[in-house]
């Protein structure tokens, strides 16, 4: 299971505190990671990402560096993070579920100034690879030049935002295509995927269609993040964010004792100049760190944090709607808590990936209110 990071900030902060520097870095992730219990395949090694914006006289575009080397063993990434700068980041270490070992493969993913990357797999992958291909417009198809369900995630993605009447081809404008279009064309994508899925024939769906869509995608100006399983009783992968006025090296920790650097999340003010969202967190500062709630977007535009739902046959109206981490386990996953602590459950019949009777009764409501919308 990969992992990633999303930086967004007011002023422009150097990669390696980021990438590098922090006690729990994404670097530190590729093969140390807290939050992933796959022992088949225990790091994420199969290559990484860095996506970043520069400057606006450079043109609209992301610098993207990926590489096959592990992250923990390439030079290059520790020569470019410590003489690079940028406003919003995108990193990636992968782990393959789909796809061969290759640049190619390697996240995040750009088509002009939109970038993306994606935690998870589409379930029933190879059951809906030639449909999701066959839907898609000659643009978006042509321009797939890799292997994986993620890419081919993106090419859906850009022909969603073409059909909502948003070409990925035209110059968005000052401000970006905005975080409306984005967040509406991200939850299209999910829309899709799970049609792809449910339209597979009982007679040949022999694997898990459940689907793990932990998505990142930006225009350079709004970025738009899921964390969402295509299941009523389980929990998505995992996934957080940060806030705060500074994002600062703690000069006289315990870390910095054992020649380690820890990093902290400030906040002086109601202000947020700092956005960070992750896999994993940075830090082991519990405080620091939000978990984002199960089947939700987080919108983040011009500093600021919005969270809505996902509202869609998987939504639960219930708060006290229990969801089990069984299925991120298999997948090499933990899932924590509000309270950032591991859970763990035993699976059981209420937890197995059933229907659940809430969740039946949540899906009736949501089809009764869209007839309702449509009859108006």
């Amino acid at each position: 299971m990969c992992r990633f990071l999303v930086y967004k900030g007011k002023d422009e902060i150097l990669l390696s505190k980021l990438i590098l520097d922090p006690t729990h870095s994404i670097l530190t992730q590729s093969y140390d990671s807290r939050l992933r219990l796959d022992h088949r395949r225990p790091h994420n090694g199969d290559g990484f990402g860095v996506g970043y914006y520069t400057s606006p006289l450079l043109g609209p575009e992301p610098c993207i560096f990926t590489s096959t080397i592990p992250a923990w063993n390439c030079i290059n990434l520790e020569r470019l993070a410590s003489k690079t700068t940028s406003s919003l980041v995108f990193a990636h270490v992968r782990a393959t579920t789909e796809g061969n070992l290759s640049d190619s493969n390697c996240h995040p993913f750009r088509y002009r100034s939109l970038m993306f990357m994606h935690n998870g797999g589409i379930g029933g992958w190879k059951h809906v690879k030639r449909r999701l291909a066959s839907s898609l417009g000659d643009a978006w198809f042509i321009n797939v030049q890799g292997s994986t369900d993620s890419e081919w995630a993106f090419a859906l993605f850009l022909d969603s935002m073409d059909r909502m009447g948003h070409s990925p081809d035209k110059e968005p404008g000052e401000g970006g295509f905005g975080h409306t279009v984005l967040r509406k064309a991200i939850l299209k994508t999910i829309e899709r995927i799970n049609t792809l899925i449910a339209e597979i024939p009982e007679d040949v769906r022999t694997e898990d269609s459940r689907s793990l869509l932990n998505f990142a995608v930006t225009d350079g100006h709004s970025v738009v993040c899921t964390r969402y399983v295509s299941s009523c009783t389980d929990e998505a992968a995992s996934l957080f964010f940060s806030s705060g006025t500074s994002w600062k090296e703690q000069k006289h920790s315990k870390a910095c004792e054992e020649g380690e650097k820890d990093y902290k999340m400030e906040r002086r003010d109601k202000g947020s100049d700092i956005v960070l969202v992750a896999s994993e967190p940075l830090t082991f500062e519990r405080d620091n760190w939000v978990t984002v709630p199960t089947n939700s977007t987080l919108t983040i535009y011009k500093q600021t944090v919005m969270i809505h739902p996902i509202v869609d046959e998987f939504y639960s109206p219930n708060p006290a709607h229990s969801r089990s981490a069984k299925f991120a386990q298999t997948k090499g996953q933990t899932i924590t808590g509000p309270d950032k602590t591991v859970i763990s459950q035993p699976v059981t019949r209420e937890n197995s990936g059933a229907a659940s009777p809430s969740c039946v009764v949540a899906k009736e409501k949501l089809e009764a209110a869209m007839s309702r919308l449509r009859a108006e």
